[in-house]
């Protein structure tokens, strides 16, 4: 039998993410209803240190029951609009729901950009959810052990390359991360002592990181060469093989490990809801942040286009800073009388790893060890939670002076079936 229910201060927040579960959070006692798949709101800025376990990975989530005292959640996923009854009907584990609403808000993020290459779905890993995290970890663990066992060097060395497509800042950074997990784990794999490790860069734009400033992705991509990083710019993926890739300038790379991170695109279930899409799949909304045509739907995050009036030259990148701001106007506006969203970004950073980082500070360049500092800072400042801001530092703090745990994490959540061990 259907369930129905009316949203919590006349606001259904579909999606609970970055900026589904911010706008909740902001409306305070006024109250909202959330619908998300997970109880949890992921904090992706620092989603490669989880996979580097440089943070546990309880430590890279915030519950959205702790986030959002005031909010009701409701676990599933949204179906249908009815615009005219306004209402959503959700697919919940408790069975079938539908919400009433005032306004509703969507924010139901974007998924990974997968291309039609030959293979990549069958043999790629992505790099967007924390089980991608956790399981691109395991998977450049359990390659380790299978370097190690080898029977043949150039198997080894097979074992030991990894690709990865995409230069953005998820590309740089999980690499980075991922390079300093190997580093720091082969001290306990004494056979592949003088083996070499590969690393390899692809992106099909000119240079890696183009959203920064060129001179901080010059000195990045120095860095990643320092380190033994093969950059391929102006380059794509042709194929993936179980054992190798093929790539666009014709060479063929043995490995056991491709990494792809190469950009995202809106939720594909806007396109069933018969709203304003642009050409890239995302909501059109107004400088209110008002779903365009309508009065009482709204949009924000990856799946909306945003425009800025502080940057009318062009809209908002899909980025936690954004979406914040973007939180902040529109819980405002949704208690009456609507106001353009403004907002001139700070900067831009990314972790480079080996305390190296970049930042773009009001238009200032700051690098190395002050930049990988100050974007960690940044990024602690951002997360929500006191709490969780000081189990991220106390993780931090702990790594200064222990090693890298090394141990797999494959069989958690998957336990062994009773009467079978």
């Amino acid at each position: 039998m259907k369930s129905i229910r009316t949203a919590r201060g006349g606001v259904l927040v579909l999606g609970g993410g970055f900026a589904g579960a911010s706008v909740a959070r902001l409306l305070g006692k006024r109250g909202a209803t959330i619908v998300s798949t997970e109880n949890f709101m992921l904090f992706t800025p620092i989603l490669p240190e989880a996979a580097s376990g440089t943070l546990e990975p309880r430590h890279v989530v915030v519950p959205l029951r702790m986030m959002c005292r005031h909010a009701d959640l409701v676990l599933g996923r949204a179906v249908a609009l009815e615009e005219a009854a306004h209402t959503v009907s959700l697919e919940s584990e408790v069975g079938p729901v539908t919400i009433r609403y005032e306004h509703l808000v969507l924010a139901v993020g974007s998924v990974t950009r997968a291309l039609p290459i030959p293979g990549l779905a069958d043999h790629g890993l992505g790099f967007k959810t924390l089980a991608d995290a956790i399981h691109l970890r395991n998977h450049v663990l359990r390659q380790l052990e299978l370097a190690e066992a080898a029977p043949a060097a150039d198997d080894a060395k097979r074992h030991l390359s990894f690709v990865f497509v995409g230069a953005g800042y998820a590309g740089v950074e999980a690499l980075a991360e991922l390079s300093d997990l190997v580093r720091d784990a082969l001290r306990f794999y004494p056979k592949l002592k003088g083996t070499r490790q590969r690393w390899v860069l692809v992106d099909a734009a000119p240079k890696i990181l183009p959203e920064i400033p060129r001179r901080l992705g010059e000195y990045a991509a120095e860095e990643l060469w320092k380190r033994g990083v093969d950059i391929r710019v102006s380059t794509t993926l042709e194929t993936v093989e179980p054992h190798a890739v093929t790539l666009s300038d014709g060479s063929r790379l043995d490995t056991e490990t491709l990494v792809w991170t190469a950009g995202v695109k809106a939720s594909p279930w806007l396109a069933t809801l018969g709203l304003p899409l642009d050409e890239r799949g995302r909501l059109c909304v107004d400088e209110a942040l008002r779903v365009e045509g309508r009065e009482n739907l709204w949009g924000l995050g990856d799946c909306a286009r945003v425009p800025n009036a502080a940057t009318p030259d062009r809209f908002d990148p899909p980025t936690s800073q954004h979406a914040l701001r973007q939180a902040r106007r529109l819980a405002k506006n949704l208690e009456g009388n609507p106001r353009p969203y403004r907002y001139r970004e700070l900067g831009m950073g990314a972790t480079l790893g080996r305390h190296k980082g970049i930042l773009s500070l009001l238009g200032l360049p700051v690098r190395g060890f002050l930049g990988w500092f100050l974007t960690r800072t940044y990024h602690l400042y951002q997360l929500p939670l006191v709490s969780r801001k000081m189990r991220a530092m106390t993780d931090w703090t702990v790594g200064l002076f222990f090693r890298r745990d090394i141990a797999e994490l494959g069989s958690l959540g998957h336990p062994t079936r009773l009467g079978d061990e």
